[in-house]
């Protein structure tokens, strides 16, 4: 009997989305979550080199939370292009401006660097309030069957 490596092509990709809620959690926490979710780590057809993941949809972004001191202490840096263009912004400032970006480059850093994780990154919808436009979307996947379970009915 020959043993075979199960390898997984990208047609066989089952993508769902799932809805994350931000309020009152730890950002860390928060994204550890989702990037679990992006990269379809909980799937048992996981692939480290292909994008298998969900998407993931993060609400009430603005009200994330830090531990410690980390609210007062922390700073995001960014660079416009330009010679001496390195911005700083400190997490507060960020929060009230764009809470978006704290729990997009919490992801991001999670994420491996390179073009793979950019590309699980576009997969990644955040929203600072509890509304968002992808309800049809989240609605779809509910009573979807995936391939396995599919395959599963038609044989038994």
């Amino acid at each position: 009997m020959k043993n075979r490596t199960y390898s997984l092509s990208s047609k066989d990709v089952d993508e769902r989305w799932h809805v994350v809620d931000a309020a009152d959690r730890p950002l860390g926490r928060v994204a550890a979550e989702v990037v679990h979710l992006l990269r379809g780590k909980y799937r048992p057809t996981y692939t480290p080199h292909m994008d298998n993941g969900d998407f993931v949809i993060v609400v009430n972004a603005s009200k994330v939370k830090v531990s410690g001191a980390k609210s007062q202490q922390k700073i995001y840096y960014r660079h416009t292009g330009y010679p001496g263009g390195l911005r700083e912004t400190p997490f507060e400032r960020m929060l009230d401006q764009h809470p978006e970006r704290i729990v997009r480059s919490a992801v991001k850093g999670m994420l491996p660097h390179n073009r793979l994780g950019r590309s699980i990154l576009r997969h990644l919808k955040i929203y600072s309030g509890p509304d968002h436009p992808h309800e049809a979307q989240v609605n779809a996947g509910k009573n979807k069957k995936t391939k396995a379970e599919a395959t599963a009915g038609a044989t038994a």
